[in-house]
């Protein structure tokens, strides 16, 4: 484990005996000034698991695997009123056993899902993440259910994590894990391209109630993965673009929302182009871009083969575009020429002021599960679910992942935006247009 403490070096430094102090990098700093209670910026995750760990053992792994990774042993330090700079602390062991289990009863599963979308672990204690492992009396097996605060780390970076308490708790260490292709630089096509400063569509309103509960709902499927041809020039993360396109067009226009079909859609997507092995950086390592489609492409009696080929030439050179993980401006509103409380204060305005230009939905696919996640006698993962924090203004997100050849989608929303049934009808929406997206179908 690498230690946390250093000496004085000569000419400055920290003094013996302090935590190490890593200032935020842009993402989290971002995420830090527009922090809010109302909508936690939570990331969840759930590992099913057809058997059941032991609890000793789990513990054990787990704060091991927090050893081998003690970038994810953070806190936020304390700072004055004048401090420039967020700073966390990394700090040598937790602060507080990150790890739960919560009794066997009926309902436990909901209840944990639930406590995942509306509690952010502290940022003040290492780590910024829970573990619930949940049993319930009539389910088999357990589930292994993650809750990170997203100020502090991602989706992948936690289930890094997972991976190597599994490979600890099971004492086989996994196969190395390929890094992810990243394509050849290239131009961005043309017809990529829709105007700059053009609005775009805003996923419409549902029915929340009369009283919404603020805070995030979720509905989670296990889908087929569409099929494609071999050789096809389109990834399964263009077929789930191009469907969560054909989704929000047709519920937008149902909903009767003004500009539905002048509006162009942006649909952002996190791309992440680090190693997946051990040495796996640890923290928020995945920069967003932004998929544009013109308000025509995703209309009723669309070629959806001629779309999933466009689709992949702009998602195939977004990725391949160096650029910083939040954009080009973003990190202007990190510079430290203000104390921190001005800067948050000014991108909180900011953020309420672009708010009409966010983009219309986030998709978030993780892909094939990289990891076997075998926890020995308690088995390997039988699914993984994955959920993305849904705050408006955009309110709406789709985040997938494969596991055994079966796709695992969650949709999370902004409970001031939709309802319960509206989450329902969105699934079925998201379902039909992915099952056009399949070989099958085209």
């Amino acid at each position: 484990m690498a230690t946390t403490q250093h000496q004085r070096a000569p000419g400055g430094g920290q003094p013996p005996g302090e935590p190490v102090r890593v200032p935020f990098p842009v993402v989290d700093e971002v995420a830090r000034h527009c922090a809010q209670d109302a909508e936690p910026s939570t990331v969840h995750i759930e590992i099913h698991l057809p058997g059941r760990v032991d609890e000793e053992r789990l513990r054990s792994a787990f704060a091991a695997a927090l050893a081998r990774h003690p970038r994810a042993l953070m806190r936020e330090r304390p700072r004055g009123p004048l401090a420039r700079r967020y700073e966390w602390e990394l700090t040598e062991a937790p602060d507080t056993d990150p790890v739960s289990f919560p009794p066997c009863a009926p309902g436990a599963l909901e209840r944990a899902r639930a406590g995942a979308l509306d509690r952010a672990p502290a940022l003040t204690a290492s780590p910024p993440l829970r573990l619930d492992v949940v049993r319930e009396p009539d389910r088999e097996g357990c589930v292994l259910l993650f809750t990170v605060h997203h100020t502090a780390l991602d989706g992948p970076a936690c289930l890094r994590l997972a991976a190597t308490a599994a490979e600890i708790y099971s004492d086989s260490p996994a196969p190395p894990s390929p890094a992810p292709a990243r394509p050849d630089a290239a131009p961005l096509p043309r017809q990529a391209r829709t105007p700059a400063l053009a609005r775009p569509a805003q996923v419409a309103p549902g029915s929340p109630g009369s009283a919404p509960v603020p805070g995030n709902a979720m509905l989670l499927a296990e889908l087929p993965v569409p099929r494609r041809e071999s050789g096809a020039p389109y990834t399964v993360n263009d077929q789930l673009m191009v469907a969560t396109a054909l989704t929000v067009a047709d519920w937008n226009r149902a909903q009767g929302a003004p500009g539905a079909d002048r509006r162009p859609l942006r649909i952002t997507m996190p791309v992440d182009d680090r190693t997946r092995g051990p040495e796996m950086p640890i923290g928020n390592g995945t920069r967003l871009v932004e998929v544009g489609f013109t308000a025509a492409e995703p209309a009723p009696g669309t070629d959806v083969a001629a779309l999933l080929r466009t689709t992949a030439e702009r998602t195939r050179a977004l990725k391949a575009q160096p650029r910083p993980q939040l954009g080009h401006g973003a990190g202007l509103l990190t510079v430290p020429l203000l104390p921190v409380a001005a800067r948050a204060a000014l991108t909180r305005g900011l953020r309420v002021a672009a708010g009409p230009w966010t983009s219309t939905t986030l998709l978030s696919n993780i892909g094939r599960i990289p990891y076997p996640l075998d926890f020995g006698d308690a088995g390997r993962a039988t699914a993984v679910w994955f959920s993305a924090p849904a705050r408006m203004p955009r309110g709406l997100t789709f985040t997938t992942a494969s596991t055994g050849g079966r796709l695992h989608l969650a949709l999370r929303w902004s409970r001031t935006l939709l309802g319960e049934s509206d989450g329902a009808r969105l699934l079925d929406l998201f379902t039909r247009h992915l099952a056009a997206t399949s070989s099958e179908a085209i």
